[in-house]
C-alpha cells in the first residue's frame, strides 16, 4: 500500500506528465531553465528577472527551476518570494538538503522539468540570458541536439578572470589538442539540450565537479549527437564568492586525466 508521503509525489508526477502532453499536443517548444544555487540570494532576483524578460520579449515559453543545495544565506527564502511574484508555474523551487554536486543537481532538476528542451546556466550573472534567444535560433537552424555557449569563438569573450580561471582555460586548450572534440568551449556551463539527450548523457557521465561539463561534450560526440555553438560574453561574478577554489582546481586536473584515460 502506498504511504501518505507517496501521494503528493504521484500527484506531482501526474501533473508534470499532463503538462508535457499538453505542450507536445500543441506542438509548442517549452524551455526548462535549470539554476543550481548555493548562496546566491543577491544574484537570484536579478537573474530571474532577466530570464523572464528575455523569454517574454522573444515569445518563447519557459519555466525556471531553482535547485538550491541548502544555502545558509537565505537563497531559498528569496526563491519562495520569487515564486509568489511570478507564479509557481513559472518559478519552481526544488531544494535539496545539502551540496551534492552539479551533475546530481541537473538530474534532480530534470525530474521536475516539463519542457522538451533544457537550458543550463549559472545563477551568478556570469551568463547573461540575452544570449538564450540566439541559442534557440541556432538550435532550430541546424536542428542541433546541443547548443553550447562559447567564450572562444567569434565575438565571444571573458571579463574579470583571475589566475585560477586562466588555469582552467589552459586545460581547455590542452584538451582540444588531445581529444579534438570539435567544440571550442569544453568547460562552459551555459548550454541548451534536447531533454532526452541530456537524460542520456547524464546516464553515461561519471565525472564530478568542473570536469563534468567537459565529459558531457566528449560523451555527446561519442554518441553522435549534433552540437552547435553561439559566442557569448562571460563576466565573473559581482556578488558572492566564487566556488572555484584550490581543491576544485586539483579535482579538475585529476578528473581531466581520468577522462583522457577512459575515452
Amino acid at each position: 500500500m502506498a504511504s501518505h508521503s507517496d501521494i503528493p509525489n504521484r500527484a506531482g508526477s501526474q501533473r508534470r506528465r499532463a503538462k508535457e502532453a499538453e505542450a507536445e499536443a500543441a506542438g509548442a517548444e517549452k524551455y526548462s531553465v535549470l539554476l543550481p544555487t548555493y548562496n546566491e540570494r543577491e544574484n537570484l532576483p536579478l537573474i530571474v528577472w532577466l530570464l523572464v524578460k528575455s523569454f517574454e520579449e522573444s515569445g518563447n515559453n519557459c519555466e525556471i527551476i531553482v535547485i538550491d543545495d541548502g544555502s545558509p544565506d537565505g537563497t531559498q527564502e528569496v526563491a519562495k518570494q520569487l515564486e509568489k511574484i511570478y507564479g509557481s508555474d513559472k518559478i519552481l523551487l526544488r531544494p535539496r538538503a545539502k551540496k551534492l554536486g552539479l551533475g546530481t543537481a541537473y538530474i534532480h532538476g530534470i525530474q521536475h522539468a516539463t519542457g522538451n528542451f533544457i537550458i543550463i546556466m549559472d545563477a551568478d550573472l556570469s551568463h547573461h540570458p540575452k544570449f538564450i534567444p540566439e541559442f534557440i535560433r541556432k538550435q532550430k537552424e541546424g536542428n542541433f541536439d546541443i547548443v553550447c555557449g562559447t567564450r572562444y569563438r567569434g565575438n565571444g569573450g571573458v571579463y574579470g578572470w583571475d589566475l585560477k580561471r586562466k588555469i582552467i582555460r589552459g586545460a581547455n586548450l590542452f584538451t582540444q589538442i588531445l581529444l579534438r572534440p570539435g567544440v571550442s568551449d569544453l568547460t562552459g556551463s551555459f548550454r541548451l539540450y534536447r531533454k532526452e539527450v541530456l537524460q542520456k548523457l547524464m546516464e553515461k557521465c561519471v565525472s564530478k565537479g568542473y570536469v563534468f561539463q567537459m565529459e558531457m561534450i566528449v560523451r555527446a560526440r561519442q554518441l553522435n549527437f549534433t552540437i552547435g555553438e553561439v559566442p557569448i560574453s562571460f563576466v565573473d561574478r559581482v556578488y558572492g564568492e566564487s566556488k572555484l577554489g584550490g581543491n576544485e582546481i586539483v579535482s579538475f586536473l585529476k578528473g581531466l586525466l581520468t577522462l583522457f584515460a577512459t575515452t
